[in-house]
């Protein structure tokens, strides 16, 4: 398979420099590629996802009328980091959460970083996920987030930016453990000749975490799903089943005493640690939303007295907050004393007038998103939107400005893609690794590799008709 037609344009590419040479760390792959024929590549990929099928690997899109469930796109031509790069992630990412960690356990005691003007109070406490049920919430080890995925970026100048950070619920790990496996299939030859770091530990990683966070000895470990019904209901399945541990619904849980137990053939046996696959505001009816069907009543209490582990420690959803990421790289100055290894992508908070004046101004130039939307949705992508759609998000930021910030459109990294019916072109492209805090802090090798498979689109998310790579990191 040549590269001769591939078309650079004007964007960072991942495999190929600017004068067309393989980059280092893809120098193996091409080889490989170069002595496939189209045929053999477009084989290997339809035999990939025939296997990623076979294995159930689906989504939901909660606004598709039909809601039915969808095998998520994977393209298997894998990203690739190498050492050195992967050093500078792994230490920038560790460097954010010990601070975004500090942070969380600042505004729900002291508020020191409000008192010194840091941040001020209005963000904080107008955030949606700032929870005021948690204040003086003391986690075991005071670790608030556990699992965090942040989604990193690489723009035009060829440096990694920090685009958001995923505290409440972050999914996609599951993918990225079937892309791994699916890899291995697909290019043995690849795998026996470079050095790739594995993932296949993460699930005994999780385990590890979920264990050092309980108050007793020889914890019993639970993970607690919406359902079936859930868009990520696979993960949440996986993982209880690649670390062994039972997997719950709300109604197989119950509070006596201000401790948590599971409901089981033999008797109700107690809960030690539970990782909760539900947003914050469902985990119990009689705190948070009176209405939720998800939750255990009682649940909270018996946190609060030590009784229970929770993962992520509810109230993290605060640090999710768009606005929030905004303050992220002042944060790591006051808590570490330190400058940013990840820097932000630059960001425009609408809640302050000066950079309200200049989005709403530059609306065709910039993009802008929603406090607390995800999955690509709350969005505006400026330069591809159309005036009517500017014009509805200017009324948007004019009636609720605390609720938006506005960014620069960014050239997102490209990588070879195989696309309709065995061309390859450029696509957009970003990875979100994943970071496990217990006893320490540690980053899986990898991340998941989302890519726009929509011909010059800049959106990634699944539920937005993007897929996902393989990521390599190499030793």
């Amino acid at each position: 398979m040549e590269f001769s037609d591939y078309a650079l344009d004007a964007f960072y590419d991942e495999m190929f420099d600017e004068q067309r040479a393989t980059r280092p760390a893809y120098q193996r792959l091409r080889q490989c590629l170069s002595e496939l024929s189209k045929e053999e590549l477009l084989r290997r990929q339809y035999a990939a996802e025939r296997y990623l099928f076979s294995l159930g690997i689906t989504f939901s899109v909660y606004s598709d009328e039909a809601n039915i469930e969808r095998i998520f796109p994977f393209d298997i031509i894998p990203r690739i980091i190498d050492a050195n790069e992967w050093r500078t992630i792994e230490a920038g990412l560790k460097q954010r959460i010990e601070a975004l960690n500090l942070f969380l356990n600042d505004v729900y005691h002291e508020r020191q970083i409000i008192k010194d003007k840091i941040i001020p109070d209005y963000i904080v406490d107008s955030s949606k996920g700032y929870l005021s049920a948690c204040i003086g919430l003391k986690p075991p080890k005071n670790v608030w987030c556990h699992i965090t995925g942040t989604d990193l970026v690489r723009s035009g100048d060829g440096k990694f930016y920090v685009l958001e950070d995923n505290l409440r619920c972050p999914s996609g790990v599951s993918y990225l453990l079937a892309n791994r496996e699916v890899m291995k299939r697909t290019f043995p030859e690849v795998f026996e000749q470079i050095g790739i770091y594995p993932v296949a530990d993460y699930p005994q990683h999780l385990f590890e975490t979920l264990q050092s966070v309980a108050n007793r000895p020889n914890p019993k470990v639970a993970v607690l799903t919406p359902g079936i019904y859930n868009s990520a209901y696979y993960e949440h399945a996986f993982l209880a089943q690649q670390m062994s541990v039972e997997l719950v619904v709300g109604t197989d849980l119950v509070v006596k005493d201000d401790m948590v137990f599971m409901r089981t053939t033999k008797g109700l046996e107690r809960v030690d640690v539970i990782y909760r696959r539900i947003d914050d505001v469902f985990i119990d009816p009689t705190v948070f939303r009176p209405d939720s069907l998800l939750g255990i009543p009682g649940i909270f209490n018996a946190y609060k007295k030590g009784n229970v582990t929770l993962v992520n420690a509810p109230g993290t959803g605060v640090a999710d907050d768009k606005v929030v990421y905004a303050f992220v790289p002042k944060m790591i100055k006051y808590y570490l004393d330190q400058e940013p290894i990840l820097p932000n992508v630059p960001t425009y908070v609408c809640s302050e007038e000066s950079e309200r004046k200049y989005v709403l101004e530059n609306l065709d130039k910039l993009v802008v998103k929603a406090a607390n939307e995800s999955g690509g949705y709350g969005m505006l992508i400026g330069p591809h939107a159309t005036k009517e759609a500017r014009e509805t998000f200017k009324t948007y930021i004019q009636e609720n400005p605390r609720n938006y910030i506005a960014q620069p459109t960014l050239d997102l990294s490209r990588i070879p893609s195989i696309v309709d019916g065995g061309k390859i072109e450029g696509r957009h492209v970003d990875v979100r690794p994943y970071i496990l805090y217990g006893e320490k802090i540690h980053v899986l090798p990898g991340g998941l590799t989302r890519v726009a498979l929509k011909k010059g689109s800049l959106v990634v998310n699944s539920s937005q008709g993007g897929g996902s790579k393989d990521t390599w990191v190499l030793y």
